[in-house]
């Protein structure tokens, strides 16, 4: 008899057993970075696509962002094993040593029954257990859990695609400055040239004297000015690698030696384009990511909603365990073990408000996330036609600065030619060279200005992440 009163617990031990390594595999998932370090032997000109592809790699910012997804999934994880049974071994052993008080009444009453009774003492007890139990039902709290924690593993996601859009920004901006400074560096030295070739013709002109004196000084003055243009440019251009560099998380915020940008492109038709401002903001609604992780963590909260609301609801365990005693000695025999099996109801009747206070807490902070994805989502509508508008007029700057840039281009070699026939004066050819310079530096920056409200408008729209690489599932 007593061991058929010991099969149901043995079999529902047995099966915990048999189903842990299922539980403990199903709850595991590396994840293998398979990319390698950048191979910057092979890179000699940085490009914009390359250098956001690093960035996303290397950036320590964006491996912390992916932690983070990371720790959200390790969550639905701890949420899911709440749905398996548990199962605990306990063991443990004591020696009691009795008063002497405890031990004359002790030994008077085993002396009721036999007068020659003796109590051992001190004593060592031992026992073990074995007990699986599982919840059948807990007001619907595991289900309402697991959904929370899919959420919010969703709105880590989200949070890490945004991580990426602000980061593709930062680099595309931080690349477009470097690039302006770039172009003033080959504008100051085109200057320097020039000026060095107008010294060299004045020079001889003195030597054979048919020129002054001040030709040659002032040529000499204006290349020094083109230098020390050029020098200021250098320190902007450096400084805005080392920008560049901390990014793409370069160690010490520097590119290597080696290593260059490439040079301003003309504008393409695509830059030129309008934008239609409408279908951007549709776009942004749904492709933004913090607006996704807004979304998501409605939905999150609503689902704490739910569990706050479960314990207005019953719970129901299963349970079953072994369990053994002996004195003396831990060698445990079959005859030292019994079992039980227990179905356990437990209902809160009144905890003092606690539970409806909870849900109220709960429903609040979903009003409060609601509200804030309504102010993000009018702020993102905002902030895009406003972008759109800064695009529209960077067009239109760049169209007419190329225009200037070409009629002052025009402008200095016609002076130049009338300067070197002896037909021009020396301040006209000081004033169109000088003219030519900032015509060209307005265009690189107007060129540079554009590409940058793209870069604004597309990272508002959420479009950038698209653009500069393709979507990835983390």
């Amino acid at each position: 008899m007593r061991k058929t009163i010991l099969c149901p617990a043995i079999v529902l031990v047995c099966f915990f057993l048999a189903f842990s390594p299922a539980i403990e595999a199903a709850t595991e998932n590396p994840e293998v970075n398979s990319e390698g370090p950048t191979d910057w032997s092979r890179i000699d000109i940085l490009n914009l696509a390359t250098a956001v592809k690093i960035a996303l790699a290397d950036n320590p910012g964006l491996d912390a962002a992916s932690a983070r997804v990371r720790q959200a999934k390790a969550q639905v994880d701890q949420a899911r094993a709440a749905y398996w049974p548990r199962l605990d071994a306990n063991a443990g052993g004591a020696r009691v040593e009795l008063s002497e008080n405890a031990y004359q009444e002790n030994l008077a009453t085993a002396r009721l029954l036999n007068p020659l009774a003796t109590i051992d003492d001190p004593e060592e007890y031992y026992n073990a257990d074995l007990t699986a139990s599982w919840a059948l039902f807990d007001g619907f709290e595991r289900k309402f859990t697991a959904a929370a924690a899919r959420h919010g593993e969703q709105s880590s996601k989200a949070a890490l695609n945004d991580a990426r859009r602000l980061l593709i920004s930062a680099v595309a901006l931080s690349y477009f400055s470097a690039q302006l400074a770039l172009e003033n560096i080959a504008i100051a030295r085109a200057d320097e040239r020039f000026n060095q070739r107008q010294l060299n013709d004045a020079e001889a002109r003195e030597r054979v004297g048919t020129g002054s004196l001040s030709d040659v000084l002032n040529f000499q003055v204006r290349m020094n000015q083109a230098k020390t243009s050029r020098i200021n440019e250098e320190y902007q251009y450096n400084t805005a690698l080392y920008g560049l560099a901390a990014l793409l998380g370069l160690p010490n915020s520097r590119l290597p030696a080696h290593v260059g940008l490439a040079r301003l492109d003309p504008e393409t038709q695509s830059e030129l384009s309008e934008p239609l401002v409408e279908d951007l903001i549709a776009t942004a609604m749904d492709r933004r990511p913090d607006i996704q992780q807004a979304r998501w963590q409605v939905k999150q909260v609503d689902a704490q909603v739910k569990i706050a609301q479960s314990d207005y609801y019953p719970s129901i365990v299963l349970s079953g365990s072994l369990e053994g005693e002996r004195t003396d000695d831990p060698g445990f025999g079959q005859d030292d073990f019994g079992n039980r099996v227990r179905v356990g109801l437990s209902y809160n009747l009144f905890a003092g408000g606690l539970t409806r206070a909870r849900v109220r807490e709960a429903r609040h902070r979903k009003v409060e996330l609601e509200k804030n994805l309504e102010e993000k989502i009018l702020s993102a509508a905002s902030d895009i036609r406003s972008s759109a508008a800064l695009v529209t007029s960077a067009q239109a700057q760049v169209k007419l600065q190329r225009e200037n840039a070409a009629l002052v281009q025009r402008t200095r070699d016609l002076v130049e030619k009338e300067y070197n026939a002896g037909q021009g004066s020396l301040v006209r050819l000081n004033e169109a060279q000088k003219d030519l310079t900032t015509a060209q530096s307005n265009l690189a920056r107007a060129l540079v200005a554009l590409r940058q409200a793209w870069v604004e408008l597309e990272t508002r729209t959420g479009n950038i992440v698209a653009a500069y690489r393709p979507a990835e599932t983390p």
